[in-house]
């Protein structure tokens, strides 16, 4: 595209000491089903582009949906402009920028089948389906069935000579069926979190399975019992809820912007401060966190981040201890790294780019452990599957987390399903409560599609993934 050349070199023109223009067409489809009644069926498209100039230790971003020589130089301009004024309000005080070098490469997301090139008849009629299987259970008032799916086509080019065409996608289903007893109302749902694949991932998934399995489940959940006050027990915490507890524990304590203090919106600042590398008992020794944007199928994976530098796989959290955070080149040298792990991206082609968690995964435990033999060895626990409520402080120290499913756990048994169950604990109490996890063959990735940051307000894609775990003396009861 001609317009990139135009820009970069504009922007050196300008006296840019480094520039980079991002032009990105979003294209998402919304179909939203409920008691077999279409409630939305939308799809938009987006389709423009974002300059940042960088100069005098100071950014300027500019975005407009014009392709035109003038309104691409007249952005490079307001984009100069205001890194200009940024620098003049901050002399003091001058980012620099990791190094990198220059790619030429392009990356797409691996599917077999486009799930934007499927008719919305035949979608819905599967939605319609798997609506009818949960409705035929007596006592489920209610189905849902919502479908995302969603592409990026980009093109990128920065002064450094890079130019890349990335082009990714993915898919996001999620069922959810309430029953009624009794006057009360209990919801399970089927929520894999989005996988960047084609649409043969949801052939594989036989939902209308799925849709038994959860409509059955909720009329257990809303015929179970509470749990009752606030007690120390064992937790025994599936792959999918810990994908939630890592995002927020784990993932937003290390994006390195928070960590420095420049970015509180949505999820407040860090405790994991940059003394802590290397020393810190974050967790016991059994935790090992990895970031890697190179994960197959994963959220993040997308060749290159917003910056221009390339997926990379790292611990975050080595045997337990504080290794490293999710960095960007203008991130990483505050504390002294000389290269950035790839974390900057945007959502649409006007948000400028902002660290962002990575794919970010717990990995197994290392001794062949199933989840049968992991809740045998459990004397006295609560068994959680899936997410619910949340809440974290703005140190990301303490925190409350509820679940979509629940087992009271009894001499090694599942002894009874339960419903209403919330747990407390902090950072590093919680993580360093962890003696257990079942080894790779349980190991599964869960995706996140909303995640909140930045003023304004964007929403990101990650991958979390785990083996189920068993955590320690944690502060369990049922909440009303």
């Amino acid at each position: 595209m001609k317009y990139l050349d135009l820009a970069m070199n504009a922007a050196q023109s300008l006296g840019a000491e480094y520039a980079d223009i991002r032009v990105q067409k979003t294209t998402d489809q919304v179909i939203y089903l409920q008691n077999l009644s279409l409630k939305n069926t939308s799809t938009d498209v987006l389709y423009g582009y974002g300059i940042r100039v960088f100069k005098d230790g100071a950014w300027g971003f500019a975005h407009s949906n014009v392709f035109s020589d003038e309104e691409v130089l007249a952005t490079v301009k307001r984009a100069a402009g205001i890194a200009a004024l940024s620098a003049s309000v901050n002399k003091d005080r001058k980012l620099r920028l990791a190094p990198e070098r220059s790619y030429i490469a392009k990356y797409e997301t691996p599917m077999q089948i486009d799930p934007f090139s499927l008719p919305m008849k035949d979608k819905v009629e599967l939605m319609l389906e798997v609506n009818r299987t949960m409705l035929a259970y007596e006592g489920i008032r209610r189905a849902m069935f919502y479908l995302i799916m969603h592409k990026d086509e980009k093109l990128f080019a920065s002064t450094l000579g890079t130019r890349l065409e990335l082009n990714t996608g993915w898919i996001d289903p999620m069922i959810i069926a309430t029953a009624v007893h009794e006057g009360d109302s209990q919801s399970r749902t089927f929520d894999e979190g989005g996988r960047s694949v084609g649409w043969e991932w949801i052939e594989s998934l036989n939902l209308t399975d799925k849709a038994k399995q959860i409509a059955e489940e909720a009329l257990i959940k809303v015929k179970a019992d509470t749990l009752g006050p606030e007690e120390r027990r064992s937790l025994v915490l599936d792959p999918n809820h810990l994908g939630l507890t890592m995002h927020e524990s784990v993932g937003h304590p290390t994006e390195l912007d928070r960590v420095l203090g420049w970015e509180a919106d949505f999820a407040g600042i860090s405790f994991a401060t940059p003394e802590k590398l290397g020393n810190y008992q974050y967790g016991s020794p059994l935790i090992n966190f990895v970031g890697d944007n190179t994960l197959a199928e994963g959220l993040a994976t997308a060749g290159f981040d917003d910056d221009g530098v390339p997926g990379q796989k790292w611990h975050i959290i080595k045997d337990g201890i504080l290794s490293e955070y999710g960095s960007t080149r203008d991130t990483a040298p505050e504390i002294g790294l000389g290269y950035s792990r790839g974390c900057n991206r945007a959502t649409y082609y006007y948000d400028q780019p902002i660290n962002r968690i990575p794919n970010l995964y717990l990995l197994p435990g290392t001794k062949e452990l199933t989840p049968g033999e992991l809740i045998a060895d459990t004397e006295d626990g609560v068994y959680i599957q899936g997410r619910g409520s949340f809440s974290i402080d703005q140190h990301r120290v303490n925190f409350q987390f509820g679940g979509d499913f629940f087992w009271e756990i009894k001499n090694g048994k599942l002894a009874r399903p339960l419903k209403k169950v919330i747990y407390k604990s902090c950072n590093p109490e919680f993580w360093n409560s962890c003696d257990a996890i079942c080894d790779q063959r349980f190991w599964r990735p869960f995706g996140v599609v909303n995640c909140g940051k930045g003023q304004p307000g964007q929403s990101a894609r990650m991958t979390h993934g785990a083996a189920p775990a068993r955590f320690r003396n944690i502060r369990v009861g049922g909440s009303k």
